[in-house]
């Protein structure tokens, strides 16, 4: 253990996990884990995971940690296309759109009953889309270009996988900023204040009482994402050192954790 807890998380009441690096590395538990789990539900507390992968669907998560011997049911994933899905309720209410993303984005939205299109829409959503092909990086480029609201689920620039980094929706939105000369105009995941806005409504619902930030701990192994995301919204932000932030990175990060631990394995209360 690197820091201690002792006393911080008397307050705590529902843990924000990171998954990939956090909790676990493919598909295989980070030792202690489990464990970690059991002493969160064990203390009165709870527990969501939340991703900005929007490639896959929540209960994607579902199955995959049934496959690994954890039991949950969909209220305990969160997705930045849960957000953004959110967010398109309150400010578009139904207004259709153009999203770059794969079938099981596709379905989230469509299951939301929001329209998408290709040949008219009002706005233009970018997700991780594992389909991609150049025909859609034309159609998203012309309708960006053509100054319709543009919106990007979150803005991780590579996604790791068991074979190493591919590029993530970050990546698609430096592509299109290079032709179409725009950012997007929101972007909802993780470090945004748009997924922690959502995270705490969902937490309400979980708990069945209202929720503070303060009683919110952010736990993952991104210092850009997952600890500025926790520093953003007020929660206690928790860098753990099994996935991508190392000691090095620490020091020379611009976003500083509360506390730091080796793993998740380590952290008790």
């Amino acid at each position: 253990m690197i820091s201690s807890g002792s006393g911080i998380f008397d307050s705590i009441r529902l843990f924000a996990l990171d998954m990939d690096g956090t909790v676990y590395l493919g598909e295989t538990w980070i030792d202690g884990a489990m464990d970690f789990l059991q002493r969160i539900r064990s203390a009165g507390k709870e527990y969501v995971f939340l991703t900005n992968n929007s490639s896959r669907s929540p209960m994607d998560y579902v199955a995959k940690l049934d496959r690994m011997g954890l039991k949950i049911d969909r209220s305990s994933i969160i997705s930045s296309s849960d957000a953004a899905i959110w967010y398109l309720k309150r400010h578009f209410p139904s207004k259709k759109v153009y999203l770059l993303g794969n079938e099981a984005l596709c379905r989230e939205f469509l299951s939301e009953g929001i329209e998408l299109s290709d040949s008219d829409p009002d706005l233009v959503v970018v997700g991780f889309d594992t389909s991609l092909t150049y025909e859609k990086l034309c159609l998203v480029c012309s309708f960006v270009r053509a100054g319709l609201p543009y919106i990007a689920t979150h803005p991780d620039i590579n996604c790791p996988t068991e074979n190493g980094m591919i590029p993530d929706a970050g990546s698609f939105m430096a592509l299109i900023e290079a032709s179409a000369g725009r950012r997007p105009d929101m972007i909802i995941g993780k470090p945004y204040r748009t997924m922690t806005d959502y995270l705490l409504g969902r937490g309400e619902q979980l708990l069945g009482s209202h929720l503070e930030a303060p009683e919110v701990a952010m736990i993952g192994d991104r210092l850009y994402t997952d600890i500025a995301a926790g520093n953003l919204a007020g929660f206690t932000s928790i860098l753990v050192l099994s996935g991508e932030s190392s000691m090095e990175d620490l020091a020379s990060s611009a976003h500083q954790p509360d506390l730091v631990f080796d793993s998740v394995a380590d952290i008790s209360f």
